[in-house]
């Protein structure tokens, strides 16, 4: 079969196999976390395939020891002194999830390692999503000063229960056997076997859904999450998660934690006590529209979401969350507001609120024009970045 490597010096690798496209995400030093760069290479390769008959079946996978870490926390802070200066790699990420949970083409991602945030964005809505025992998935946005983002405040929203407010509130990880057990992922296969699976899937050359369905089940396992696991404690999730505000929650959750055979819980507490009090608001109130709202209406409003919080109208939590986690790696961040009881509803009203029509996301209405709305054709494309 004829093999075209595209661009082989590139952040994202595209590969074409006479009917096989294959991305292979390229920062392996870097978890291959998201950059204007990968998000703009993806888009293209994506928009491409999708209009080549020849193209049947898309695979996508992680270099090194991650699939991808999410969005680049360095990229964030770095530009937190020039106003909008990481306008664009969001723009062109929420666009780009619409397209991928849409995709016309048979997509399987092979997920090996760390898969969080945007990162994870590129694996969970994919129709065939295969994990391994060393899949680390997680949305931990919150604790930062930010919020669930990259159409996760859709995905979460939908989970059996109230799991989805949970997991975006707490950041807490799931491994592959959970991922499988909680619908994010459609497959576990053994990752001895997952090199195999992407030769055979290769060798398959067709993306006939029911094939490559067929093909990942001859590697694939069947698996149950550990007794531990907090998909076994849903009940207790349920009863405490499904309260109107983050306050209410933390109560809940700490009656919770009294009671005999609760002591899953003390880590958990302790880490929604050290999250962001902004970022548990925003996250909180994102999920519960979540429910309501189509994936387009989910994907712009966490577009104005993310760029009020990189503007910092009301906060600069999230540049003192990576400041904490990732600059000077003191895990002793000093949130402004301190405390739940300072978070105004009015000023959590301020990140929520609609942008002129032109300057919101452009998601295509019309199947036809469905690969419009580029940021390169939107007004933020004429805007300066000024420190």
């Amino acid at each position: 079969m004829a093999q075209e490597v595209v661009n082989s010096d590139e952040v994202v690798l595209g590969e074409e196999i006479d009917h096989v496209r294959l991305i292979t995400l390229n920062r392996p030093r870097h978890l291959n976390v998201i950059s204007s760069k990968v998000v703009s290479l993806l888009a293209e390769y994506l928009e491409k395939w999708e209009k080549d008959d020849k193209a049947e079946l898309v695979i996508i996978k992680g270099s090194g020891r991650a699939f991808s870490a999410g969005g680049d926390l360095k990229m964030f802070y770095d530009g937190r002194n020039s106003k909008d200066s990481c306008l664009e790699v969001a723009y062109r990420m929420y666009w780009l999830g619409y397209h991928i949970h849409t995709y016309k083409k048979t997509q399987v991602a092979l997920v090996h390692g760390i898969s969080m945030g945007g990162g994870a964005s590129l694996m969970v809505p994919m129709k065939f999503s295969v994990v391994t025992e060393k899949t680390v998935f997680a949305t931990p946005e919150a604790s930062i000063g930010f919020h669930t983002d990259c159409g996760f405040s859709y995905i979460l929203s939908h989970l059996p229960g109230h799991l989805g407010d949970f997991f975006a509130l707490t950041g807490a990880r799931l491994n592959g056997k959970e991922l499988v057990a909680a619908g994010l992922a459609t497959h576990f296969v053994p990752l001895e076997k997952l090199s195999d699976l992407e030769k055979r899937l290769i060798s398959l050359n067709s993306g006939d859904e029911n094939a490559v369905k067929a093909a990942i089940e001859e590697f694939a396992v069947e698996v149950q999450p550990d007794e531990e696991s907090v998909l076994n404690k849903q009940s207790i999730i349920d009863e405490c998660f499904s309260k109107d505000t983050v306050a209410e929650i933390i109560k809940s959750f700490e009656v919770e934690a009294t009671k005999e055979g609760n002591g899953w819980i003390s880590p958990v507490l302790k880490g929604l006590k050290r999250s962001s009090p902004t970022g548990l608001r925003i996250t909180l109130r994102s999920i519960r529209e979540g429910r309501k709202q189509t994936l387009p209406e989910s994907l712009k409003k966490e577009f104005r979401l993310t760029i009020n919080i990189l503007r910092a109208i009301i906060s600069e939590d999230v540049y003192e969350g990576i400041r904490a986690l990732t600059i000077d790696k003191d895990n002793a961040p000093k949130w402004n507001p301190p405390s739940l009881d300072n978070v105004g509803d009015e000023k959590i009203d301020q990140v929520f609120q609609p942008f002129e029509e032109d300057l919101e996301l452009q998601i295509p209405e019309k199947e036809e024009h469905r690969w419009d709305g580029k940021y390169d054709n939107s007004p933020y494309a004429s805007f300066k970045v000024t420190d």
